[in-house]
């Protein structure tokens, strides 16, 4: 076997098959990337163990049965495709973790551009609620393949993103969600096409699974172009039924009423409905739920369709609504400075993730923080959005110019405030907000110009607004 880099997934998928080494697995070879003290430790382990270690390959040699590649590596890398042509078949840690897994084991895989971390941990909560041995696994929590091998778990739902997808092969879900597709990771990919395709990968295997579901946000315009492939096959075709969440008029439509489709989940003034067949499920209201935004009621309909397709019943499911906490990160208070509410949503890091998070505020109260490691995208959708919500914006960071002045040339301007940092930036966005406004990290960036992740950032943050909090009261 063959190991291909040495990121979180690899690293775990190195650890379970040496410890097969002698059993099932005969050799493991480990192509293990860039050195660093850390990686150089690990491989003395593995070494260790039996396994043959090499650093900063550029060719892969040898013949191997099965290579198992870490997501940072893009398929159309040199050293992806060396990789393949030594290796008899060449998979993702996820589709690796799946293989492995007990023959009873339930599977549900969450993908999207964005809303996946929140919507995976919001369905292991669901299942935990109603009793089922689940845990949120993949880029959420323990990679795949460590839960694997726990034993402690008979339902993975897990967090995949384009990269992992990519490389899968036979990786057949129970339940499969697309909750969008907007442009992203298109530099590992090469064409938005490309990043398409491996997010649809996702659906390829259903149809063998007996009962297996799809659910779809049908609001998106690529999961509904999706929906319109699926009814367009057929049942008999596809080999699974499907669940579209809204519809291109809003999530407050039923695809039911729309198009004729069997299922649908959509808000029925208000209250999260989902429709399987014949059956309906009144759930609760979305105000109810400490989730804010539309994003969050999409993440929050196709949770509960997930939970509802493998059986939970409908007042657990309820329950698990109610409960369910904001993730840190994901439009999180994290308290108040001189009456004005602060919240971190540091894990939009792209234009996408902040148009989405902007629905969350009252039109008018909102100072929006926008900057960091500039991607580049379009920045016309979130000007003209952030002109109708919010009160004025403070850009900071590398992108910090760029993004004042796509601002200062909307049709609709509204205040901008230029700021170096992020400590700064929260400093002047408290000094244009008054008692009752809202100030939120909604940053449509990376954060590699300032911080080494979008974690360490919004921790940053609300280490800023405590200490303020401290100075001049709540």
């Amino acid at each position: 076997m063959l190991v291909l880099g040495l990121g979180k997934s690899g690293r775990a998928a190195a650890s379970y098959c040496a410890d097969l080494l002698g059993t099932r697995v005969r050799s493991l070879a480990i192509a293990a990337g860039r050195r660093s003290d850390d990686a150089e430790s690990f491989a003395q382990r593995m070494r260790q163990a039996g396994a043959v270690v090499e650093f900063d390959h550029e060719q892969i040699e040898g013949s191997y049965d099965l290579c198992i590649v870490s997501p940072g590596i893009s398929q159309n890398a040199d050293f992806y495709a060396s990789a393949k042509a030594a290796s008899k078949e060449i998979v993702s840690e996820v589709e690796f973790a799946w293989r492995e897994s007990a023959a009873g084991s339930v599977w549900v895989a969450v993908t999207g551009t964005n809303g996946k971390t929140t919507t995976t941990s919001l369905i292991a909560h669901l299942l935990k609620v109603a009793g089922r041995n689940a845990a949120a696994v993949g880029n959420i929590g323990d990679c795949c393949i460590d839960a694997v091998a726990s034993g402690a778990v008979d339902t993975y739902v897990a967090e995949v993103s384009s990269y992992q997808l990519a490389s899968t092969v036979d990786f057949a879900p129970q339940v499969a969600l697309i909750l969008n597709i907007t442009p992203d990771h298109l530099s590992w990919h090469g064409s938005f096409e490309a990043y398409r395709q491996a997010k649809c990968k996702v659906l390829q295997n259903l149809g063998k699974v007996p009962g297996a579901m799809a659910v779809l946000d049908a609001t998106d315009q690529e999961a509904r172009a999706l929906v319109r492939q699926l009814k367009a096959a057929g049942r008999d075709e596809r080999g699974f039924g499907y669940v579209p969440v809204g519809t291109a008029a809003g999530l407050d439509q039923s695809m039911i009423d729309r198009c004729g489709s069997s299922n649908a989940a959509f808000l029925d003034e208000g209250t999260l409905r989902v429709d399987l067949g014949k059956t309906r499920f009144d759930l609760c209201s979305f105000d109810q739920m400490s989730l804010k935004g539309t994003h969050n009621a999409s993440n929050a309909l196709c949770a509960a369709a997930a939970a509802l397709c493998l059986g939970v019943d409908e007042a657990l499911v309820t329950q698990g609504l109610l409960s369910f906490q904001p993730l840190e990160h994901r439009i999180e208070p994290c308290g108040s400075v001189a009456g004005i509410r602060c919240f971190n949503d540091s894990k939009a890091t792209n234009v996408d993730a902040t148009l989405k998070a902007l629905s969350a505020f009252e039109p008018g109260k909102l100072v929006l923080l926008l900057g960091g490691c500039d991607k580049g995208t379009d920045l016309t959708p979130l000007v003209e959005e952030a002109s109708k919500v919010a009160r004025a914006v403070v850009c900071f960071g590398d992108a910090g110019p760029r993004f004042a002045q796509a601002f200062q040339s909307g049709q609709d301007a509204i205040p901008v405030i230029s700021a170096g940092k992020l400590a700064q930036a929260l400093e002047a966005a408290l000094e244009v907000a008054v008692p009752g406004d809202a100030v939120a990290l909604s940053p449509a960036c990376a954060s590699f110009d300032e911080f080494n992740s979008f974690e360490h950032r919004g921790r940053e943050f609300k280490s800023y607004v405590a200490r303020l909090a401290a100075l001049r009261g709540c």
